[in-house]
């Protein structure tokens, strides 16, 4: 009894002391004291008779956890007392730190806390893979994640986008020849309207152990006042299997592509949502290269060298010859394996490509190169056969030349760039393409994604097809110089807001809280303003 006496006092006495700093560590050696001699009563009565020691066995344990709590409870209100003490002294020597570097720790602690609570990154992955093109994400979307639908798709491993291009070119130069519908001869000789509206689903395949594994299918409609602009149609955009191996040192992805949109980069700025008229794209077209409106059965295969360096090799099933036109006509739905007079497309570009960082600027640069067997129309010799064993050549660069937020936001800058194209007089009637551009992200801190961009363009045609239209009295010109000037406004919401109307993202230059505290939204859409001087 006397071994279970002294441990009920040695616990009184660390109550009367627990608030005392000062007896702290008396406390602390009475609670060891008690211990030992109740480990000391606990050897004397397991000596006596086992009816008598199971009892007195159990009101020590009970007594010991009740003593261990106390102790442990003690010691922790003293850490918490500690702690605060070591905080307090922080925020102190924060407050001491001078204006400027108080402001860029608030700042990295603002953009770590957006980041954490972005309601869009879980969405990342569901985006479309292995493209240099950089559709708008569902941060970018008027849906955004309303009702929770797009976050209850993404439990299941699906994605989804969808948008429109509406387009209205008209030539407004005085010496602009008009001509009737029938017989317009190119966009904007008469005003060309087009809309094109398309949706993509995706589905997560890595969720079953396939590294990045996705599937994507695609459909699309297009309406163009000029026929031979588009023409009508309404049919497949893409079905395409995507995964990766190695560690993402080698990427397959195959289906029914969209080559334009895995090689050469013809948007400026890469970006979807950003883009300038591309008459490049024509000279790619002609040699047979599958796009948005003609996807046709493909099979790309892209070896990273490293981070920055790859390879990217493609066996494509042409587009028609004849044409963009004639390929759509023939197959509007996209879905036939192919088309008249139509072989294999085999393309290889190879290029070096990192992304912006704090004092690396943005580089990108790459060199293709396109043979395909499809029997061409002659332009030299057009009395005679058809002719095979058509070609196309590019090289294009692009360069960040300097970045206005180099810690914050390192992809804003100025960019400059040039891109040079040629395919063989004899079958192509664009034979040569070249581009200069000037162009800008995010130049104003209340715009950051916005894009202004500057580009110059020559296009030369065929001599061939030139001389014989002159044969047959055409107005013809050997080449075509262009100046186009646009600026991108980004509208979509951007910035993370968090109110009572829940987390989401909002562009802080048009940021308004009502009230009952939610705040305005305003519509996720590019608009572009294009100005086209062309002779």
């Amino acid at each position: 009894m006397h071994g279970y006496f002294v441990v009920a006092t040695a616990a009184a006495h660390v109550v009367s002391f627990r608030s005392t700093t000062k007896h702290r560590g008396l406390a602390i050696a009475l609670s060891l004291a008690a211990s030992l001699v109740g480990s000391s009563a606990l050897a004397q009565t397991a000596n006596g008779p086992k009816p008598k020691r199971d009892i007195p066995d159990e009101v020590a344990k009970r007594r010991i956890e009740m003593e261990s709590d106390s102790v442990t409870k003690f010691r922790s209100r003293q850490l918490k007392r500690a702690t605060l003490l070591v905080g307090n002294s922080a925020l102190a020597q924060t407050a001491s730190l001078p204006s400027a570097k108080r402001d860029s720790a608030d700042e990295i602690a603002k953009n770590r806390t957006q980041k954490e609570i972005d309601p869009f990154a879980k969405f990342e992955n569901l985006r479309e893979k292995g493209m240099w093109l950089n559709i708008p994400g569902p941060a970018d979307t008027i849906d955004h994640d309303k009702g929770g639908v797009r976050s209850a798709l993404a439990e299941v491993g699906i994605g989804y986008v969808g948008g429109t291009v509406i387009s209205l070119v008209d030539n407004q130069l005085p010496n602009a020849a008009s001509a009737t519908t029938a017989n317009q001869l190119y966009m904007g000789q008469n005003p060309t309207f087009s809309t094109v509206n398309f949706m993509i689903v995706t589905y997560d395949l890595s969720r079953f152990g396939i590294p990045d594994g996705q599937i994507v299918v695609g459909a699309e409609q297009q309406y163009w006042t000029w026929k031979p602009g588009g023409p009508d149609r309404v049919g497949l955009n893409t079905l395409a299997y995507y995964q990766t191996f190695f560690d993402r040192k080698l990427e397959l992805k195959m289906g029914y592509l969209r080559n334009v949109n895995e090689f050469a980069g013809t948007l400026v700025g890469g970006n979807a949502g950003a883009s300038v008229l591309a008459p490049s794209s024509n000279i790619l077209y002609q040699a047979g290269m599958s796009n948005n409106a003609a996807p046709t059965p493909a099979l790309n295969v892209k070896y990273n060298f490293d981070d920055h360096l790859y390879d990217k090799v493609s066996i494509q099933r042409s587009i028609s010859p004849d044409g963009q036109y004639a390929q759509i006509t023939e197959n509007p739905t996209g879905l036939s394996w192919s088309t008249a007079n139509a072989g294999i497309l085999l393309l290889d570009e190879i290029g070096y490509k990192n992304k912006a960082a704090p004092g690396l600027p943005e580089t990108w640069l790459r060199a293709g190169a396109g043979f395909n067997n499809s029997t061409y129309k002659n332009l030299q010799y057009q009395q005679q056969s058809r002719a095979d064993a058509n070609s196309v050549y590019y090289v294009a660069a692009d360069r960040q030349l300097w970045q206005s937020d180099v810690q914050g936001s390192a992809y804003r800058g100025i960019y400059g760039g040039f891109s040079v194209m040629y395919a063989p007089p004899d079958l192509n009637k664009v034979s040569q393409y070249y581009e200069l551009r000037l162009y800008a992200k995010g130049l104003f801190d209340s715009r950051p994604s916005d894009q202004i961009a500057i580009v110059a363009t020559n296009t030369v045609w065929s001599n061939f097809a030139v001389d014989a239209a002159l044969a047959k009295g055409n107005l013809v010109h050997r080449d075509s110089t262009a100046i186009l000037g646009t600026y991108t406004a980004h509208l979509a919401p951007r910035d993370i807001c968090k109110c009572r109307t829940g987390i989401h993202q909002q562009p802080d230059e048009h940021y308004t809280h009502a009230p009952n505290g939610t705040c305005s939204e305003f519509v996720g859409v590019y608009l572009d303003i294009l100005l086209s001087p062309q002779g």
